[in-house]
């Protein structure tokens, strides 16, 4: 793994655990393979906490971090 990709996977777990539940380097299923992180939020999030990203995580979602080197 990059030291990006798991700087990046480490910072939205920290960020994002205190409105939900992380988890980095799911297996999903379809075809064999992982995404870079599922959330899935607190029954009641905080809307303003985290600004747009807070927003974003209303609902559960995977998030693939990039970097454009």
């Amino acid at each position: 793994m990059k030291p990006h990709d798991q700087f990046a996977k480490n910072y939205l777990e920290q960020l994002l655990s205190p409105l939900g539940t992380v988890e980095i380097s799911k297996e999903v299923s379809d075809e064999t393979r992982q995404i870079d992180l599922f959330f899935s939020p607190n029954p009641e999030p905080n809307r303003n906490y985290l600004g747009l990203l807070g927003r974003i995580v209303l609902n559960t979602v995977l998030i693939e971090p990039y970097r454009n080197p």
